[in-house]
């Protein structure tokens, strides 16, 4: 693990929450409805953090979104961003924000489909196991958690970087937003939801230390 407390002890003063974005095109952008509000309840409780205890819903268009650096999305189905909605998504990152989205099993074709749209200088890559974000505070050897099956894929942790800081994490073939859920929506073994908290802390620890 790596030590975290100067950098704990800046920022934990601040509220911290995460900002989903409602997406157009078809897709369910608001499944998972549990999942974040109990992320960051685990992460209040097992680190410095102070975090909203709900998640905020906002359009790329919205007048408020400098104020969520922190992004997320997921789905099952189409993704689809219009022209002023890649603009704005592009130039938001470009200025160091942040997007983690969460393949939920469909939106895998449509997601990376439309960030080719926003990034088409840029492919993607995939974060070996030594990098921060599978230890930064909990460890993961063998990288991003398999919290459900879809098609024997493996999980993989992709990135979208701007020089050396990363824009873009997607976690493709984990469901991570799935083991966050309330147990009792896929009544998932416990230790495959512990890992699914313990990695959302690490990646929202990682990018509040950038």
């Amino acid at each position: 693990m790596i030590v975290l407390l100067p950098v704990l002890s800046s920022i934990a003063a601040q509220e911290f929450t995460v900002a989903r974005i409602q997406y157009s095109g078809g897709g369910d952008w608001y499944s998972d409805p549990s999942s974040l509000p109990n992320l960051l309840n685990y992460l209040s409780s097992r680190t410095f953090i102070k975090s909203v205890q709900e998640e905020v819903r906002i359009k790329l268009t919205d007048k408020e979104l400098t104020s969520y650096p922190y992004l997320y999305m997921t789905g099952h189905g189409n993704v689809r961003f219009s022209e002023e909605e890649i603009i704005i998504l592009r130039e938001f990152l470009l200025r160091g924000s942040f997007l983690h989205a969460d393949d939920n099993y469909g939106m895998d074709k449509s997601f990376r489909r439309e960030m080719k749209r926003i990034f088409p200088e840029k492919d993607w890559v995939e974060l070996p196991l030594d990098h921060p974000i599978f230890n930064i505070y909990f460890e993961f050897p063998n990288g991003l958690p398999k919290v459900h099956e879809h098609e024997k894929n493996r999980p993989q942790a992709l990135g979208l970087f701007n020089e050396e800081t990363l824009m873009v994490l997607y976690t493709f073939e984990s469901d991570l937003g799935d083991g966050w859920e309330d147990p009792k929506v896929h009544n998932d073994p416990e230790e495959i939801r512990q890992s699914a908290l313990e990695m959302g802390t690490n990646i929202i620890l990682y990018v509040l230390s950038r």
